[in-house]
Protein backbone atom coordinates (compact mmCIF):
# COMPACT_ATOMS: atom_id res chain seq x y z
CA UNK A 1 0.00 0.00 0.00
CA UNK A 2 2.47 2.76 1.36
CA UNK A 3 6.18 2.62 0.94
CA UNK A 4 8.40 4.91 1.95
CA UNK A 5 12.59 4.04 1.95
CA UNK A 6 15.56 6.33 3.53
CA UNK A 7 13.16 9.44 2.58
CA UNK A 8 14.76 13.30 3.33
CA UNK A 9 12.82 16.68 2.90
CA UNK A 10 14.40 20.01 2.74
CA UNK A 11 12.49 22.82 2.30
CA UNK A 12 14.78 24.87 -0.28
CA UNK A 13 18.64 25.39 1.42
CA UNK A 14 17.33 24.41 5.23
CA UNK A 15 18.23 22.06 7.28
CA UNK A 16 16.40 18.53 6.25
CA UNK A 17 12.73 18.06 7.70
CA UNK A 18 12.93 14.56 7.57
CA UNK A 19 15.56 12.48 7.61
CA UNK A 20 16.25 8.68 6.71
CA UNK A 21 12.20 7.89 7.34
CA UNK A 22 11.50 4.32 6.24
CA UNK A 23 8.12 2.14 7.06
CA UNK A 24 5.43 0.31 5.52
CA UNK A 25 1.61 0.56 5.78
CA UNK A 26 0.03 -2.85 4.29
CA UNK A 27 -3.48 -2.70 3.18
CA UNK A 28 -5.92 -2.79 5.74
CA UNK A 29 -3.81 -1.54 7.81
CA UNK A 30 -4.46 0.93 11.22
CA UNK A 31 -1.09 3.34 12.31
CA UNK A 32 -0.23 6.17 14.61
CA UNK A 33 2.06 8.52 14.44
CA UNK A 34 2.98 10.68 17.64
CA UNK A 35 6.24 13.33 17.96
CA UNK A 36 6.37 16.77 19.08
CA UNK A 37 5.61 19.74 17.37
CA UNK A 38 7.63 20.64 14.68
CA UNK A 39 8.84 16.71 14.48
CA UNK A 40 7.67 17.11 10.79
CA UNK A 41 4.47 15.02 11.22
CA UNK A 42 2.28 17.25 8.46
CA UNK A 43 5.44 17.03 6.25
CA UNK A 44 5.32 13.44 6.09
CA UNK A 45 1.81 13.18 5.41
CA UNK A 46 1.99 16.38 2.68
CA UNK A 47 4.29 13.77 1.29
CA UNK A 48 1.85 11.01 1.63
CA UNK A 49 -0.74 12.79 0.22
CA UNK A 50 1.60 13.88 -2.99
CA UNK A 51 1.43 17.71 -1.88
CA UNK A 52 5.21 17.98 -1.98
CA UNK A 53 8.07 15.26 -3.17
CA UNK A 54 11.11 14.14 -1.79
CA UNK A 55 14.35 15.38 -1.71
CA UNK A 56 15.66 12.21 -2.01
CA UNK A 57 14.60 8.31 -1.12
CA UNK A 58 11.92 6.52 -2.60
CA UNK A 59 8.06 6.80 -1.83
CA UNK A 60 5.41 4.17 -3.18
CA UNK A 61 1.88 4.34 -3.05
CA UNK A 62 -0.51 1.79 -4.60
CA UNK A 63 2.37 -0.27 -6.10
CA UNK A 64 3.58 3.06 -8.67
CA UNK A 65 6.88 5.07 -7.57
CA UNK A 66 5.32 8.74 -7.19
CA UNK A 67 8.76 9.87 -8.49
CA UNK A 68 8.11 8.31 -11.88
CA UNK A 69 4.64 9.32 -11.67
CA UNK A 70 2.93 11.15 -14.70
CA UNK A 71 1.72 14.31 -13.21
CA UNK A 72 -1.87 14.35 -14.85
CA UNK A 73 -2.40 10.80 -12.52
CA UNK A 74 -1.90 12.52 -9.43
CA UNK A 75 -5.22 13.88 -9.15
CA UNK A 76 -6.50 10.32 -9.69
CA UNK A 77 -4.02 8.98 -7.31
CA UNK A 78 -5.87 11.80 -4.51
CA UNK A 79 -8.86 10.81 -4.84
CA UNK A 80 -8.31 7.05 -3.63
CA UNK A 81 -6.71 9.24 -0.80
CA UNK A 82 -8.85 10.44 2.27
CA UNK A 83 -6.98 13.45 3.76
CA UNK A 84 -7.63 15.57 6.98
CA UNK A 85 -5.40 18.41 7.68
CA UNK A 86 -5.25 20.91 10.82
CA UNK A 87 -6.33 23.89 8.39
CA UNK A 88 -9.86 22.03 7.18
CA UNK A 89 -9.48 23.22 3.67
CA UNK A 90 -13.52 23.66 3.39
CA UNK A 91 -14.93 25.53 0.68
CA UNK A 92 -16.56 29.03 2.52
CA UNK A 93 -19.04 28.99 -0.78
CA UNK A 94 -20.43 25.61 0.10
CA UNK A 95 -23.11 24.51 3.07
CA UNK A 96 -21.37 22.00 5.43
CA UNK A 97 -23.80 19.44 3.63
CA UNK A 98 -22.12 19.99 0.46
CA UNK A 99 -18.30 20.42 1.37
CA UNK A 100 -18.73 16.69 3.22
CA UNK A 101 -20.72 15.39 -0.47
CA UNK A 102 -17.93 17.09 -2.44
CA UNK A 103 -15.29 13.80 -3.02
CA UNK A 104 -19.03 12.36 -4.02
CA UNK A 105 -19.60 14.67 -6.56
CA UNK A 106 -16.06 15.01 -7.84
CA UNK A 107 -16.46 11.06 -8.59
CA UNK A 108 -19.47 12.18 -10.60
CA UNK A 109 -22.14 10.90 -8.37
CA UNK A 110 -25.93 12.49 -8.10
CA UNK A 111 -27.69 13.65 -4.85
CA UNK A 112 -30.15 11.88 -5.07
CA UNK A 113 -27.86 8.75 -4.87
CA UNK A 114 -25.69 10.59 -1.55
CA UNK A 115 -27.67 12.65 0.54
CA UNK A 116 -29.08 9.98 2.90
CA UNK A 117 -25.49 8.62 3.39
CA UNK A 118 -24.31 12.41 3.99
CA UNK A 119 -26.93 13.34 6.62
CA UNK A 120 -26.08 9.74 8.49
CA UNK A 121 -22.42 10.73 8.86
CA UNK A 122 -23.49 13.83 9.59
CA UNK A 123 -25.52 12.70 12.06
CA UNK A 124 -22.84 10.39 13.14
CA UNK A 125 -20.12 13.37 14.03
CA UNK A 126 -23.12 15.71 15.54
CA UNK A 127 -23.29 18.10 12.36
CA UNK A 128 -26.71 17.76 11.05
CA UNK A 129 -28.11 20.26 12.64
CA UNK A 130 -25.37 22.46 10.75
CA UNK A 131 -26.00 20.92 7.42
CA UNK A 132 -27.09 23.84 5.70
CA UNK A 133 -24.34 26.53 7.69
CA UNK A 134 -21.20 27.73 5.98
CA UNK A 135 -17.92 27.24 7.06
CA UNK A 136 -17.22 30.82 8.33
CA UNK A 137 -19.93 30.36 11.25
CA UNK A 138 -18.73 26.96 12.36
CA UNK A 139 -16.82 27.24 15.12
CA UNK A 140 -12.83 25.14 14.99
CA UNK A 141 -14.38 22.14 16.39
CA UNK A 142 -16.97 22.00 14.11
CA UNK A 143 -15.47 23.20 11.32
CA UNK A 144 -12.65 19.71 12.26
CA UNK A 145 -15.73 17.34 11.95
CA UNK A 146 -16.85 18.39 8.57
CA UNK A 147 -13.55 17.75 7.42
CA UNK A 148 -13.18 14.75 9.11
CA UNK A 149 -16.41 13.76 8.04
CA UNK A 150 -15.53 14.48 4.04
CA UNK A 151 -12.55 12.50 4.28
CA UNK A 152 -14.06 9.39 5.12
CA UNK A 153 -17.22 10.12 3.13
CA UNK A 154 -15.81 7.99 -0.07
CA UNK A 155 -13.81 5.42 1.76
CA UNK A 156 -10.98 6.00 0.39
CA UNK A 157 -8.44 3.34 0.18
CA UNK A 158 -5.89 5.19 2.07
CA UNK A 159 -6.82 8.11 5.10
CA UNK A 160 -4.30 10.40 5.98
CA UNK A 161 -5.15 12.75 9.26
CA UNK A 162 -3.27 14.83 11.21
CA UNK A 163 -4.56 15.25 14.36
CA UNK A 164 -8.20 15.07 13.21
CA UNK A 165 -9.73 15.30 17.07
CA UNK A 166 -7.08 18.54 18.02
CA UNK A 167 -10.57 20.83 18.64
CA UNK A 168 -13.15 18.44 20.17
CA UNK A 169 -13.49 17.66 23.49
CA UNK A 170 -12.27 14.05 24.90
CA UNK A 171 -15.81 12.22 24.79
CA UNK A 172 -16.05 13.01 20.87
CA UNK A 173 -12.52 12.43 20.13
CA UNK A 174 -13.31 8.59 21.13
CA UNK A 175 -16.18 8.75 18.86
CA UNK A 176 -14.56 10.18 15.68
CA UNK A 177 -11.61 7.32 16.73
CA UNK A 178 -14.65 4.37 16.51
CA UNK A 179 -15.74 6.17 13.11
CA UNK A 180 -12.05 5.97 12.56
CA UNK A 181 -11.34 2.06 13.47
CA UNK A 182 -14.78 0.87 11.54
CA UNK A 183 -13.70 2.48 8.53
CA UNK A 184 -10.80 0.49 8.69
CA UNK A 185 -12.47 -2.56 9.61
CA UNK A 186 -14.21 -1.72 6.37
CA UNK A 187 -10.88 -2.06 4.32
CA UNK A 188 -9.27 1.50 4.40
CA UNK A 189 -5.58 1.78 5.20
CA UNK A 190 -5.47 4.41 8.46
CA UNK A 191 -2.16 6.54 9.09
CA UNK A 192 -3.40 8.68 12.24
CA UNK A 193 -1.37 11.36 13.54
CA UNK A 194 -1.64 12.83 17.03
CA UNK A 195 -0.10 14.32 20.15
CA UNK A 196 -3.12 12.92 22.22
CA UNK A 197 -1.30 9.53 23.62
CA UNK A 198 -4.67 8.83 25.75
CA UNK A 199 -6.12 8.59 22.56
CA UNK A 200 -3.30 5.97 21.15
CA UNK A 201 -3.85 4.05 24.27
CA UNK A 202 -7.89 3.27 23.36
CA UNK A 203 -6.24 1.43 19.93
CA UNK A 204 -4.82 -1.53 19.74
CA UNK A 205 -2.61 -0.11 16.95
CA UNK A 206 1.01 0.29 16.24
CA UNK A 207 2.94 3.42 16.99
CA UNK A 208 5.80 5.01 15.09
CA UNK A 209 7.52 8.10 16.90
CA UNK A 210 9.12 11.15 14.89
CA UNK A 211 11.36 13.42 16.80
CA UNK A 212 13.25 15.85 14.93
CA UNK A 213 12.69 14.41 11.91
CA UNK A 214 13.65 10.81 12.64
CA UNK A 215 11.81 7.69 12.92
CA UNK A 216 12.42 6.27 16.51
CA UNK A 217 11.20 3.69 18.55
CA UNK A 218 7.55 4.10 19.94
Amino acid sequence: MVRLDSVGLRYGDGPEILRDVSFRLKPGSFCFLTGPSGAGKTSLLRLMFLALKPTRGLISIFGRDVASLNPKFLPLMRRRIGVVFQEFKLLDHLTTFDNVALPLRVMGQRPETYRADVMDLLSWVGLADQAHAYPPVLSGGEKQRAAIARAVISRPELLLADEPTGNVDPILAKRLLHLLLELNKLGTTVFLATHDLKLVAQAQAPVLHLERGVLRAA
